[in-house]
């Protein structure tokens, strides 16, 4: 049977502050990394991998399980320190990233447990995503397929494209969920190529399209939980989130979305997350 650890209220938002800390530390570790998007995306991905999703770290690959997508796949130190806090991989794997031979590449590898697929080449999530909603409606598994897009890949035609077969095929089994933090890795996302009014967009391609604060785990939850709210109709979760969210200076900073903490930063952010 799925199973997964299930955390409600002030659990939730203590599991995402030691995630936080934990992408701090194997960033600053390595070197390299997208601190701002998975500091954004933290909050989507705890709700669901501690409150939603239908998972089990001992059988990653049972197949009436949930799949997830992460198709901003650069922001995969979020994904990884999701996964060692829900037991798909042990938490000191974490501390291998960004050296040689290790498991954990820059981007999701399907050598990681709990990892459905090597993204990050954006605008190729949800076409996937598409794919494994579609085949899970086929074979009447009953899962259900998340797959977490940032905002500046909305600039990608592949994603309409996934988005209108989406629709056609009637996918309610299948959510995709915008990380909406404004910006990408040359600035915001209404200068470099803008894509409001996002929520109509969606909406005219004949999805239904829901907006929340992407860092207030009561609405994430009720949200997922809701879900399907149409019958016959995949579904958008528009997550408003921060960049950097959590640390004071990288917030809403687009100079954050690679860069890298020196050792006054790192400690100065550790101190304000604790």
């Amino acid at each position: 049977m799925l199973h997964q650890e299930i955390l409600t209220g002030e659990l939730l938002n203590q599991k995402a502050t030691h995630v936080r800390k934990r992408i701090l530390e194997i960033i600053y570790r390595a070197k390299g990394g997208h601190t701002g998007g998975a500091l954004s995306s933290v909050d989507i991905l705890t709700s669901l991998y501690f409150s939603i999703l239908k998972v089990d770290p001992a059988q990653p690959r049972l197949k009436n399980r949930d799949r997830f997508i992460l198709s901003k796949g650069h922001s995969v130190e979020a994904l990884y320190c999701i996964l060692a806090e829900a037991g798909f991989i042990p938490d000191e794997l974490l501390d291998s990233y960004g050296k040689l031979n290790s498991i954990l590449a820059g981007h999701p590898t399907i050598k990681v447990p709990g990892i459905e697929f090597c993204s990050g080449a954006l605008g190729h999530g949800l076409s996937v995503g598409v794919g494994m909603a579609l085949a899970a409606k086929m074979e009447n598994e009953g899962s259900r397929v998340y797959v977490l897009m940032g905002d500046g890949e909305q600039g990608e035609g592949s994603i309409y494209e996934a988005a209108m077969s989406a629709s056609h095929y009637k996918l309610d089994n299948l959510i995709a969920i915008i990380d909406r933090n404004k910006l990408q890795i040359s600035g915001n996302t209404e200068d470099v190529m803008a894509i409001d009014p996002i929520k109509e967009r969606w909406e005219s391609l004949g999805w239904k399209a829901l907006e929340c604060d992407g860092h207030n785990m009561g609405q994430l939850n009720s949200i997922f939980q809701s879900i399907p709210i149409q019958v016959g109709k995949p579904h958008l979760v528009i997550a408003h989130t921060i960049k950097g969210k959590g640390v004071s200076f990288m917030e809403n900073q687009a100079k954050w979305h690679h860069g890298v903490p020196n050792a006054e930063q790192f400690a100065w952010a550790i101190k304000e997350l604790e």
